[in-house]
């Protein structure tokens, strides 16, 4: 294995399972990737580097195969999946209850309850079948085409449904997760899935920090003999033991830039036509205390979606397309010391927002992400002690996979949701024998739910006669 993100532990683990004797090197001093927890700002105050509330984590079949509170892992559920302030006190919350979060949305409840209704009910199956291959056939065609057919559209004609600007809002923020334009196609998929998660299995943080499910991965895989070798970084395949199988949690381009000149010329050409997405700029606070949202309702969650309206959120989104950044972004900021007070000294927290911005940007636009924070929460800016800022090209220099601080691995397009990260059949076969590919690059794509290296294992497996 190269690279000890979750993909590639969760690639690890289930080739260990499978009896194989099994390496990691990962060029960082410790392994997780994306999931990672660091002293970023000052002494005591932890900030998860990259993911940090984890829906999909919970939601994972392969963390089901995982017993997490006996490897140390707690996740704690706030009351409040996610809100989404509107400006004058108002906001909009998704609440784990369908009809609670509907009583909020006044005209457009019963459109509300009729279209999420389905999908709640039927979440297992969807989710199911949208973190695997999806060139799968579905097990359950009905209830995958009830999601499938409204996540086609643009977020924008999903919303043009309801009446509000409360139900607007609250689609325009979870699609905005895509980091695609809000009239692309599949960015409706994007708000429904999340409000799907957030109501069926929450949307929980690890207490203590992300790392916590990556210490729980390296327990398991060691506890099956396998090895993580940290601050071993590999510029070659040559560099590798001769093995079985080589499984790579490394973008296209790094792919390219490992296998050199053995990989097929069709397939090399294919990798180099693959999408990426804008990057982000993150910033991380140490504050003095809660975030002041003039809405009370944001003092309940971990996660805020800020941008304004759904037309606002749209049209930050279409800066960053242009190459543009957004004076006023949408930015997604997360409090996790509303449910873990271990995260920072005592009456103080942590916080952290990105937003989204042209790929390989060098701006640190810190300063209109507070802008935006402070136009939803007054005097947030007095309670600022310290923060570090990531500019998108310090997410690539930080996690070489993040190409222009790409942090989902990928465009969600329509080609790339179906073939990614090329037209192959297979998605994790590179064609060279022996050689895999396990990265967020492949289907399901990003998150931190294991299922990319899970399949690109099973994959290896059935190849080695294994599976």
């Amino acid at each position: 294995m190269v690279g000890a993100g979750p993909n590639g532990l969760a690639a690890a683990i289930t080739l260990a399972r499978a009896g194989l004797e099994v390496d990691v090197f990962e060029r960082a001093a410790t392994p997780g990737g994306g999931c990672r927890t660091q002293e970023l700002t000052l002494p005591g105050f932890r900030h998860d580097v990259c993911a940090a509330v984890h829906p999909l984590a919970a939601a994972s079949p392969f963390f089901g195969t995982l017993d997490l509170r006996t490897h140390g892992v707690e996740l704690l559920f706030p009351k409040i999946a996610f809100a989404h302030p509107l400006g004058g006190g108002r906001a909009v919350a998704l609440r784990s209850s369908i009809e609670e979060t509907a009583a909020e949305l006044g005209k457009d409840a019963k459109r509300y309850r009729r279209l999420m209704e389905p999908l709640v009910r039927d979440t297992d199956v969807i989710v199911e079948q949208m973190l695997a291959p999806l060139r799968s056939l579905p097990t359950h065609p009905l209830a995958v085409a009830r999601y499938g057919l409204p996540g086609l559209l643009p977020v924008t004609a999903l919303a043009a449904g309801f009446a509000t600007a409360p139900a607007k809002g609250l689609l325009a923020g979870a699609a905005a997760h895509s980091m695609r334009p809000l009239t692309a196609p599949l960015t409706g998929g994007f708000g429904l899935l999340f409000a799907m998660l957030g109501h069926r299995v929450g949307w929980p943080v690890p207490r203590g920090g992300s790392d916590a499910i990556t210490a729980a991965l390296v327990a398991e895989l060691a506890s099956l003999g396998g090895r993580v070798k940290t601050g071993c970084e590999i510029r070659d395949l040559a560099e590798l033991p001769k093995t079985q199988a080589t499984l790579l949690d490394v973008s296209p381009q790094q792919l390219i830039d490992l296998a050199g000149g053995r990989l097929p010329p069709g397939y090399a050409r294919s990798l180099r036509r693959f999408k990426y997405n804008p990057g982000v700029c993150k910033v991380d606070w140490a504050i003095a205390g809660p975030v002041p949202w003039q809405a009370l309702v944001c003092r309940e969650t971990v996660t805020v979606h800020v941008g304004g309206t759904l037309a606002e959120v749209a049209r930050s989104e279409a800066d960053v397309i242009a190459g543009r950044h957004p004076e006023r972004p949408f930015c997604l900021v997360v409090q996790p010391g509303v449910v873990d007070s271990s995260r920072a000294p005592a009456g103080q927290q942590t916080l952290y927002a990105y937003c989204h911005v042209p790929a390989g940007s060098t701006i640190n636009v810190a300063d209109r992400i507070e802008a935006q924070i402070e136009r939803f929460a007054p005097g947030f800016r007095d309670l600022i002690l310290a923060r570090s800022v990531m500019t998108a090209a310090d997410m690539e220099r930080y996690n070489p996979n993040y190409i222009g601080g790409d942090i989902n691995g990928g465009a969600s397009t329509l080609r790339q949701t179906l073939f990614r990260p090329t037209m192959r059949w297979n998605s994790y076969r590179t064609g060279v024998a022996g050689l895999y590919l396990c990265s967020a690059s492949t289907p399901p794509g990003g998150g931190v739910h294991g299922l990319c290296g899970y399949w690109s294992a099973r994959t290896a497996l059935a190849d080695l006669g294994l599976g």
